[in-house]
């Protein structure tokens, strides 16, 4: 397949290393790769806080970015999740845009989702040795309904101990500008997931969104206490090397 890289803005900004290792496991799995100029945000932080009109104008140029692409493969939930969800309603009354939103949408997927469901390549040969656990972020789960697909890649990388979550569904707090706008509520659900995460008693914290481990790690730290936080992509692409 022909696979055009979603960067989105977290991973370009702050972790670029994950978008370079998202493109070589998606080569190493048979398909080419490129990245479409133009791409910025999706529009979730401006829709977030009520720029409608924002939003759109960002949406556009993501739209136009993908407009010739096969597939569009990105690192993070949160980020596809709002072109699902959110993208036909900001172009509900533009027909042009709802059309290509829509179009989007149908090609458009988060990056375990694309592995496991529609590669149906869920053994990579990695191997990592660490005792896991693994945080499902809001956005991919309930809006994607992504449920199995990052936990059958993990159960297939040798080494790793995958432990349960106490009380995993539970939101981490940090929700894009909500944990700006609401710091008080948002620390409060961090500091209870971080706790949880303490609870089951692993060294390395995994998930599909950086927000959500960003926001993870960034507590831990400030009570001294340094899990180790990555990206199931990161962990891949540790595991993969020979």
């Amino acid at each position: 397949m022909k696979v055009s890289l979603f960067a989105t803005c977290l991973a370009n900004a702050l972790y670029p290393e994950m978008d370079m290792t998202m493109a070589k496991i998606l080569k190493y799995l048979g398909n080419t790769v490129d990245v479409p100029e133009g791409q910025a945000c999706c529009g979730q932080i401006a829709f977030n806080s009520g720029y409608f009109d924002d939003a759109r104008e960002v949406a556009r140029t993501l739209i136009d970015s993908f407009e010739h692409s096969e597939i569009v493969v990105g690192p993070s939930g949160s980020c596809i999740a709002m072109i699902h969800e959110y993208y036909p309603m900001l172009f509900e009354k533009e027909p042009a845009y709802l059309k290509k939103a829509n179009d989007l949408i149908q090609k458009s997927y988060e990056f375990t989702q694309f592995v496991v469901d529609v590669l149906k390549k869920p053994d990579l040969g990695a191997s990592y040795s660490a005792k896991a656990t693994y945080h499902p972020s809001c956005h991919a789960t309930r809006l994607l309904e992504i449920g199995d697909a990052p936990l059958t890649l993990l159960k297939h990388v040798k080494g790793l101990e995958l432990v349960p979550l106490p009380e995993a569904q539970l939101c981490c707090g940090f929700g894009g500008t909500f944990s700006v706008k609401m710091p008080k509520i948002s620390g409060a659900m961090v500091a209870e997931k971080a706790q949880h995460v303490l609870d089951s008693g692993a060294d390395l914290l995994l998930g599909m969104d950086m927000g959500c481990l960003m926001n993870i790690k960034g507590y831990l730290e400030k009570i001294n206490k340094p899990v180790k936080t990555m990206h199931i992509i990161q962990l891949l692409g540790e595991g993969m090397k020979p």
